[in-house]
Formats: C-alpha cells, structure tokens, sequence
C-alpha cells in the first residue's frame, strides 16, 4: 500500500519557508490543548522523517499555498478513482471531492487577491504528492478503494485541523474567513469517510 497522502504541505515557521511545493510536510493534530504542526525539508525523505516540531500558526502565504497543493491533489486523487476506484461509493465520493475541492480553490484565490499585500497560491504539487499520485494510480479495483479512503480519512483529519487553527488565529482576515467557511466542509468530508471506512 502507498504511503497515505499528505494533504497539508507547509514550511517550518522557525525556518524559512520552501513552499511545500518544494516538499515539505506538515501534519497538524489537535489535542485538548495544543496544536502542533510538523515539518520537513527533505525531498528524498519519507513524510514522517526529519520533522521539526513547531506549535504555530502559518503565515498566510503559507496557509494559501498549504490549501492551493492540497485542492490540487485532492483533485487530481479523485480523477484517479474515478478510473480506478471498483465501490460505486468511493467512486461517489470522489466527484464530491473533485466539486468542493475546486470550490475550495476559487475561495482561497478570492481571499489571497483580497489581502493586502494580495497572495499568489503555488499550487504546484510537491514531489511528495506526486509520487504518491504515482503510487495510487498503480492500483485498481478494491485495493485503490482501500489506499485510497486510509489516505483520504488521513488527509482531511489534517485538514480540518488546519483551517480550523488558521480561522481561529491566522493573520490574513480574509483568508480567515475562507478558512471558516472551508471547515464545515472539511468536517462533512471527515464524516463521510468515516462512514465509508467502515465498509
């Protein structure tokens, strides 16, 4: 089975930023008091190696390029199970995937040009990404639809608690407010997959 993908690709806050796009990593999980975000540089590295621990919020050129290579993914992921997915469910799933990631796409783009200085999203995916993509489309029928929801489940249990941590304390207000917009949206995909997970 491929590694789970990784949704969330942030730089370090206490090191310069390298756009996940050059692939970095980030897993946020929140816990009753903290939230901690981690991260890594290294491109020949699996996910989990070489993490600098940072409990911070991203910046908003961050948090905009976060959310740009995650819709991305998210997207280009779904196209594939469309293809190769076997349950008509995930195959379900995915073009409400393919829908609210686009959509998605379009509220960060509008919140980025809203800040002041106005923000470019890089949705270049990362190396990470696309190995994984890579991976992912080497498997079809019931073993797509098995990688494929243990990744989505991992993924938007990520993302929810980054759009809720950049709601909640992000600098850029209006992307602030795409983020709490995103979040019940995010939060209705984590639902659904644990439904689907449980088949």
């Amino acid at each position: 089975m491929p590694r789970l993908p990784t949704m969330l690709a942030p730089l370090a806050l206490a090191a310069a930023l390298a756009a996940c796009g050059s692939r970095s990593d980030i897993a946020v999980t929140n816990t009753t008091d903290t939230t901690t975000t981690a991260t890594t540089n290294d491109a020949a590295a699996p996910p989990t190696d070489n993490m600098t621990m940072v409990a911070a919020t991203p910046t908003g050129q961050q948090f905009a390029d976060i959310v740009a290579k995650s819709d991305a993914f998210e997207i280009a992921s779904a196209r594939l199970a469309q293809t190769n997915a076997d349950a008509a469910a995930v195959k379900s799933f995915a073009a409400k995937m393919i829908a609210a990631h686009t959509d998605s796409t379009a509220k960060i783009k509008k919140a980025a040009a809203a800040a002041s200085p106005a923000i470019t999203p890089d949705p270049a995916l990362t190396a990470d990404q696309q190995s994984q993509l890579d991976e992912l489309g080497k498997l079809k029928g019931a073993d797509f639809d098995r990688a494929y929801i243990a990744g989505q489940v991992a993924a938007h249990d990520q993302a929810l608690a980054l759009v809720r941590l950049y709601a909640d304390k992000g600098e850029v207000p209006s992307l602030k407010a795409a983020a709490a917009e995103i979040a019940p949206v995010v939060q209705d995909h984590v639902v659904m997959l644990r439904a689907l997970s449980m088949k």
